[in-house]
């Protein structure tokens, strides 16, 4: 990200209403860093919500680390978990008839790149994705 990039974290319990938690948290930073691409804060929401959830559903963290940074041109989202799953997320098509298992594939669909960073078991995984923002919703800094 550039050098007017603006960032923040914080830390979620593993619990399912902290993927609602998440989502507000985000917007109420984006609301203070005056990000008013509607768009872009909607695939961002979408974007956190799958990756807290998969954090939550799919770990056996103590903790999870939400980080979101915004520059003119992007919004960054990235879920650290302690990394103790079995297996590294990726996308996976399921049958018409399957409820769960598509959020990695919506996550794909919405952003402009995303990836995995695995430090090691216990040590921690990040699940990272970008969105480009359209020039009218860049932040307006201070």
């Amino acid at each position: 990200m550039s050098a007017a990039e603006v960032c923040v974290s914080f830390a979620l319990a593993p619990r399912p209403n902290s993927v609602a938690q998440a989502r507000r948290l985000m917007r109420v930073r984006f609301g203070e860093w005056a990000v008013r691409d509607d768009d872009a804060c909607d695939a961002a929401a979408l974007i956190l919500s799958e990756l807290v959830t998969n954090a939550v559903v799919h770990t056996a963290s103590r903790r999870i680390i939400c980080e979101l940074c915004a520059d003119t041109e992007r919004l960054r989202i990235a879920v650290r978990d302690e990394g103790c799953g079995t297996r590294t997320p990726r996308p996976v098509h399921r049958g018409a008839d399957e409820e769960h298992g598509r959020g990695l594939l919506l996550v794909d669909a919405v952003s402009s790149a995303w990836g995995v960073h695995d430090a090691g078991p216990g040590i921690g995984r990040t699940v990272w994705a970008e969105l480009r923002r359209t020039p009218k919703g860049a932040p307006e800094f201070a």
